[in-house]
Order: C-alpha cells, then sequence, then structure tokens
C-alpha cells in the first residue's frame, strides 16, 4: 500500500494501474501541452491512413523496376504496332500502284493491237463489170474470157467485139441489166476486191497497194 503523502490525502490510481499525478488541492493533473502544427506543414498521420497530397508541394512516388519495365514494354508495343501499320500502308499502295500500271499496260497493249488490226485489216469491197454504167455478166471482164472470144485488155478496159467493158468498185450490189450507183471505177489501194462469183481482183492488207492487170484506170 502506498504511504500517504504530506497533505493527508491518498494518490488517485492511475490507469492501467499508474498512479497518475494529481493536481493541487486533488483532483487528476491535465495532459501535457501539445503545441498545434505550422500552417502547411504535413500532417502526421498513423499506419493505415491515406496521406493527402497538395498540388505543387508533394512529390510523386518514384516507379518501381517492374513499373518500369512495364512502361517500357507498353511504348515498345506501341511503336512496333506503328510500324507493321505503316509497313501494310506502304504495302497495299505499292501493290495498287502496280495493279494500275499493269492495267494500263495491259490497255494499252490491246489498244495498239486493236488498232494495228483496223490498220491492216483490209476492207472488202465488192466490183461488178459493167458497160457503159450497165451491170453485165462478169465473164465480159476475164481475161481468159476475153481473149478466148477474140478480145485484149488495157489500161482496165476489156475490149470484146468493138465494145468496152470494165470494173466498177464499191456501192451497193447491182442486178445484171442496171445501172450502178456510187462506188467508183478506181481501184481501191489496200482492199481486198472481189466479185460476186468469188473471183479475186485483188487481195489487200497492211503494206499492200496497186491492183491486179483487170484494174480501171
Amino acid at each position: 500500500m502506498t504511504e500517504n503523502d504530506n497533505t493527508g490525502n491518498a494518490p488517485t490510481p492511475g490507469p492501467a494501474g499508474t498512479d497518475r499525478p494529481q493536481a493541487p488541492g486533488g483532483g487528476a493533473a491535465p495532459p501535457p501541452y501539445v503545441p498545434a502544427p505550422a500552417p502547411g506543414a504535413p500532417q502526421q498521420v498513423g499506419r493505415g491512413k491515406v496521406r493527402s497530397q497538395e498540388p505543387g508541394r508533394t512529390r510523386p512516388r518514384p516507379a518501381t523496376v517492374a513499373e518500369q519495365r512495364a512502361r517500357a514494354l507498353a511504348i515498345q508495343q506501341e511503336r512496333d504496332a506503328e510500324a507493321a501499320r505503316e509497313a501494310e500502308e506502304k504495302r497495299r499502295k505499292k501493290l495498287r500502284k502496280r495493279l494500275l500500271i499493269g492495267g494500263g499496260v495491259a490497255v494499252g497493249v490491246v489498244g495498239v493491237v486493236a488498232i494495228w488490226y483496223a490498220v491492216a485489216s483490209p476492207d472488202e469491197v465488192d466490183a461488178q463489170c459493167t458497160m457503159d454504167g450497165v451491170v453485165v455478166d462478169d465473164d465480159y471482164c476475164d481475161d481468159n474470157y476475153v481473149r478466148s472470144h477474140g478480145g485484149y485488155s488495157s489500161g482496165g478496159f476489156f475490149y470484146i467485139g468493138g465494145n468496152s467493158y470494165r470494173y466498177h468498185y464499191g456501192g451497193p450490189s447491182t442486178p445484171v441489166g442496171q445501172k450502178v450507183s456510187g462506188g467508183s471505177y478506181t481501184l481501191p489501194k489496200g482492199a481486198n476486191v472481189s466479185t460476186s462469183s468469188g473471183k479475186v481482183i485483188q487481195r489487200g492488207g497492211f503494206g499492200v497497194s496497186g491492183g491486179s492487170k483487170s484494174g480501171s484506170s
């Protein structure tokens, strides 16, 4: 048991069995003085509490090694993806250019061939034997027939028994005994010329010109 002090008052037991000093005249003593924190000073918090952050004053926590590696890996993956997209776009542009060039070349070649065929393909012209502009039998314009009947040919004319015959080229097909219309008596150059009976007067074609002996003047 604790002895009494000089005042004759027994000390008051403190928390957890400790003796708490008493104020003069009896009663418990006040807690010790704790100064208030200065304005702007960081507050001290206990374990497990969130520390408040002030913009411009609180420094961010440095990233850990794992976080730095993850961040670098993400940046590298984004760069690789962007490079892959650019490479794919270049490949597509190159492919489109090749297709356009190939198509143009193909169209150009086809066009040149078509033009060449158009130029090289001769016109088909019909010839009809005439006398004074009237259609007669084709035999009167045939060298063999004329000679076999005592006639001859000269300058595109065939002479038999005092009559002259010559070919008429082009124009609408006209029956024997009727007068021709349109066309010309001049042998067309470079054209395939034949009679209705199938006799070839001239074979035309690319670079071919001139006519046969039976051509008219």
